[in-house]
């Protein structure tokens, strides 16, 4: 296992923190499901209060870098050149609903590229971390991203459009598409811990559209660390900032990417191959 460098450890300790705050308060999600104004507001405030935790906690390590947050925007910072990318409850949905698939996710951006990220699934006591050029792990557990060759035995990951968002013409394309090719597809609501079951082999490939730097900044490094590719779904070079990505293992990047372009008619724009990082801001 590559040790951790102090970065990491800052950014592990900020997840932990928020973690545990969370799950105390997934604890009571069940007895609020029956009172009759319901959780919405309670699981709006505990995501608030986990953006709150991770920025303090972050701040006080770093104090000069700048952030940005699903909660809070962007807030610049003294330094410059670093800025933190935070979900602090990727997966709200399912927490609001008792389910135990959500994380919180964390990356640090360096002159515009994504250096280090963490996700942390603390229901499971499961946490994922990158940072570039040294890898990805699970814990203390090194990741590598699987070998199928075969789309047919492939399983696959997906998020679909919001209610009211999204492109849901195209993503029925897609979807049918990449069910009638692989072996399976599945929907589990959390953009960053399905790149980072991805990146452990556990799915061969995860798409999706209409996302925000924050869904897929720390599990787009996590993949490509773990020797996936990563880009947005018209092959460019962008994923954390294109509103779309693609990230797969090496032999079904590319095939994968063909089925669903070829799935909506249409190139969504410019082919700019494949690559291994998780992107630049424009």
């Amino acid at each position: 296992m590559s040790p951790r460098s102090a970065v990491v450890n800052v950014m592990v300790r900020a997840a932990e923190k928020a973690g545990r705050a969370l799950v105390r308060d997934f604890g009571e999600v069940e007895q609020l499901q029956v009172s009759r104004k319901g959780p919405a507001d309670f699981v709006s405030n505990a995501d608030l209060k986990a953006e709150q935790i991770v920025r303090a906690e972050l701040a006080r390590a770093r104090p000069g870098y700048g952030f940005l947050m699903e909660e809070s925007g962007a807030v610049a910072g003294r330094d410059g050149e670093h800025r933190w990318i935070v979900d602090p409850l990727d997966g709200t949905t399912n927490f609001l609903h008792g389910l135990p698939q959500w994380a919180v996710s964390i990356a640090l951006e360096r002159s515009g590229e994504i250096v280090a990220g963490v996700v942390h699934n603390p229901i499971q006591d499961q946490m994922f971390w990158a940072e570039k050029g040294q890898g990805a792990f699970l814990n203390s557990q090194r990741l590598r991203v699987s070998q199928r060759r075969r789309l047919d035995e492939a399983l696959v990951g997906t998020g679909s459009p919001f209610r009211g968002h999204g492109d849901w013409d195209r993503f029925g394309r897609e979807l049918e598409a990449v069910v009638a090719s692989t072996a399976g597809v599945r929907r589990f609501g959390s953009a960053s811990l399905d790149l980072s079951l991805t990146a452990a082999g556990r799915f061969d490939a995860f798409w999706e559209s209409d996302l925000k730097p924050w869904d897929v900044a720390a599990g787009a490094l996590i993949v490509a660390e773990a020797g996936g590719f990563v880009t947005e779904l018209n092959g460019g070079r962008n994923p954390v900032y294109g509103a779309t990505i693609l990230a797969a293992n090496p032999h079904l990047h590319q095939p994968l990417l063909k089925l669903l372009k070829a799935a909506v008619g249409r190139p969504h724009g410019r082919d700019a191959g494949t690559q291994t990082v998780a992107g630049r801001r424009p």
